[in-house]
């Protein structure tokens, strides 16, 4: 796979490909808060000795009740990706329906594990075919919501004929209320959830599983003991339990959103897509803009699946907006 197409976040090789660019860098290519959760001093205890039960109940009880999610039916895990790789060889379904555009991992597991991936931009009207339906909300890259009531819908669907729900929450912590995290612990609904995009410390990796018993248990198998580090526990815990933060957080992102539509939509793009923490814009030669932005110390996403897009994250301070402004102007 070609540079402009990996995976975002990959700076240093970004650094190789453009020695000449100016720096700082200036990356926009993960969709991470730009702003991070105010860590703040942790007890060194937490970096000496292994990870205590207690401190994982702390955490899980702080991510379960900022959920809304049952206690009991909430698994951590060392980010969410190390989840989506696992699920696979849990449940295995023979077809399976997945939401398209969409985080490509998904794919790329179910495929791994031989089953049949049918990708469609309409995996809800397959919960009557499909023995497994997988989707994220918001999704990833497009910001397409779904109603939770119509997931739910399509969860009773697939629970007729032994069929699963998978849902990807990655970025709900954005919008709460498409969660469906209060229906956790139902026999055919999976949820994960990940820490690092809203709370902006993608390198703690923190994650969670909200499943009924049955694969909560044979996924504590898998990861072990110790699944999630010591600093990890008491900075999760910490973030969740802080919801004044929280809100103030969802506040800025919206505002820094609008902000940076008004810069792209200036500059001729057309925002087609997106959440507050990124915007997917239109253009004409995708792979064109994104070398030139590249060439101006900018990394921004673009996928193999579209000639035409392109995913920009929020520049963390105007100096960073400006840079982008001008790197956009012809």
């Amino acid at each position: 796979m070609t540079l402009d197409l990996l995976h975002g976040g990959a700076l240093d090789r970004m650094r190789e490909a453009f020695p000449d660019a100016p720096t700082p860098w200036i990356d926009l290519s993960t969709g991470i808060n730009p702003w991070p959760y105010p860590v703040g001093a942790i007890p060194e205890a937490a970096y000496h000795h292994l990870p205590t039960q207690a401190a994982y109940e702390r955490c899980r009880t702080a991510m379960s009740q900022a959920f809304g999610a049952p206690l009991e039916s909430l698994l951590l895990s060392p980010g969410s990706e190390l989840l989506i790789r696992l699920l696979p060889g849990v449940i295995s379904p023979e077809r399976v329906a997945i939401l398209s555009p969409t985080y490509g991992d998904h794919a790329r597991a179910w495929k791994s594990a031989g089953c049949e991936i049918v990708e469609t931009d309409a995996p809800l009207d397959m919960a009557g075919t499909a023995d497994a339906v997988v989707l994220c909300n918001p999704n990833n890259p497009d910001g397409r919501r779904f109603d939770p009531d119509r997931l739910m819908t399509a969860a009773e669907k697939l629970a007729a004929r032994g069929g699963w729900l998978i849902v990807d929450e990655a970025y709900a912590d954005l919008y709460p209320e498409l969660s469906v995290a209060a229906h956790g612990g139902r026999s055919n609904l999976i949820i994960l959830r990940s820490f690092g995009k809203f709370f902006g410390l993608a390198g703690v990796r923190l994650g969670a599983l909200i499943a009924p018993p049955p694969i909560l248990t044979s996924l504590s198998e898998q990861l072990g003991v110790w699944p999630v580090s010591g600093p990890a526990l008491a900075i999760g815990a910490r973030a969740y339990r802080d919801r004044s933060w929280q809100e103030k957080t969802r506040d800025r992102l919206k505002e820094a959103r609008a902000h940076l539509d008004d810069t792209l939509r200036a500059a001729g793009l057309r925002v087609v897509g997106g959440c507050d923490l990124f915007r997917i814009v239109q253009t004409q030669d995708a792979a064109s803009l994104w070398r030139r932005l590249a060439q101006k110390g900018i990394y921004v996403r673009r996928f193999e699946w579209s000639d035409h897009m392109l995913r920009i994250g929020l520049p963390a301070d105007p100096e960073s907006e400006q840079r982008l402004a001008d790197a956009l102007t012809p």
